[in-house]
């Protein structure tokens, strides 16, 4: 065969670009299991954070089937653990950011007066700005705050309100519709805790 013919270049193509396509879907297939028990455990941690629950990075699953229980209610996933003698709950939120879906896990108080935090399971927003919804100070904002009228709010120019008795967080300076996205995802999935523990009583 000719080698510079058109025949042999458009062979060997087809041949090389198969053999690669296979070589990358047995890789993907063997990796999925392990990326999906990955994200798996991920979440179980973002969860076991918000609801303030410690725990051994080698025994995170263990801890988790130990101390948090799930129920379906309504198609949804309501989470709960004893904290004490106080039961705490919490559902996984999603929403859209900016520029990407930001999701995670929200745990509030028995009653839902009171978020007792929130830790993130993905999100994309631009690094350096709304990306920094994952940040200590500002995930540290939302532990124990009071919601006044059954949410929270708002409001710019600080770097953190730890002031947990105004129902208020700071936004991230630079990323303020990030940060209202956010709060806004956060007071949507506060209605639906509550309409889930109305559906369980």
């Amino acid at each position: 065969m000719n080698r510079e013919g058109r025949v042999y270049t458009i062979t060997f193509s087809f041949i090389a670009t198969f053999v690669f396509v296979l070589i990358l879907a047995l890789l993907n297939a063997a990796t999925v299991q392990k990326i999906q028990e990955n994200e798996q455990l991920f979440k179980v941690k973002a969860i076991m954070k918000a609801f303030g629950i410690e725990y051994d990075d080698k025994q995170a699953l263990q801890t988790f089937e130990k101390y948090v229980k799930v129920t379906t209610l309504d198609g949804k996933e309501l989470y709960y653990t004893l904290f004490g003698t106080e039961k705490l709950y919490g559902i996984v939120f999603g929403g859209s950011g900016l520029w990407s879906n930001i999701s995670g896990f929200l745990a509030v108080d028995e009653n839902v007066e009171r978020i007792v935090g929130i830790e993130f399971i993905s999100q994309a927003e631009t690094p350096g700005l709304g990306g920094r919804i994952e940040e200590e100070w500002f995930k540290k904002q939302f532990r124990s705050e009071k919601l006044l009228n059954g949410a929270i709010t708002l409001q710019t120019g600080g770097s953190g309100d730890y002031d947990h008795e105004n129902g208020k967080v700071d936004a991230i300076t630079g990323a303020t519709q990030t940060s209202r996205a956010l709060i806004n995802i956060i007071n949507d999935h506060l209605v639906i805790l509550r309409n889930l523990l109305e559906v369980r009583k």
